[in-house]
């Protein structure tokens, strides 16, 4: 009994040793709030950065329906290591996407400039140009006040819904013959 009583404690102690697992959050939202000014004509102008004030708040946009790309017999090739290509992804007010376009000028989504991989760039935009979401917005609530969650409409006196530009990942590979896609 002692041993059993002996034993059970080095493997509680050996536990307690143990770092502690940590979460890590693999979702970046950096958001650089500039907004197109309105020309004398009514027309798009200049890119002018946009400063939120006290009593308003930025709701990002909220991804309800996203497919995700299929690749299927388009791509002959029947291996294939983990392979990132990257969109431009631009969400109007209503939420939904007007259109995408690759990004390959950094170098974690340069396989997107190889000849043999636009077929994954065409998937990827395939399954975006479905994707439909709860629009960003601009949150205004009463002045004077701020609010408790900037990021919360249900309480604002209007909502003004905004297109935005997003940056999407996408991770193909082939295993056992299959394509594989995971997103970030």
């Amino acid at each position: 009994m002692r041993a059993a009583y002996g034993a059970l404690l080095l493997l509680l102690a050996g536990c307690a040793s143990q770092p502690a697992a940590t979460r890590v959050e693999t979702r970046a939202e950096n958001v650089g709030y500039q907004r197109l000014k309105m020309d004398a004509a009514g027309g798009a102008g200049a890119v002018q950065a946009y400063t939120l004030q006290p009593s308003e708040g930025y709701r990002m946009p909220q991804l309800y329906a996203g497919p995700d790309p299929v690749v299927g017999d388009r791509d002959p090739r029947r291996e294939l290591a983990p392979t990132t290509v990257c969109l431009q992804v631009v969400v109007d007010a209503e939420g939904r996407v007007e259109r995408s376009a690759p990004v390959a000028e950094r170098s974690d989504c340069a396989a997107g400039n190889a000849v043999e991989n636009q077929v994954l760039v065409a998937a990827a935009q395939e399954a975006v140009a479905a994707w439909r979401y709860l629009p960003a917005a601009v949150c205004h609530f009463a002045v004077g006040t701020t609010p408790r969650d900037p990021g919360d409409c249900s309480d604002a006196e209007r909502i003004e819904p905004v297109a935005v530009s997003l940056f999407y990942a996408f991770t193909f590979e082939m295993v056992k013959g299959e394509h594989i896609v995971h997103r970030r």
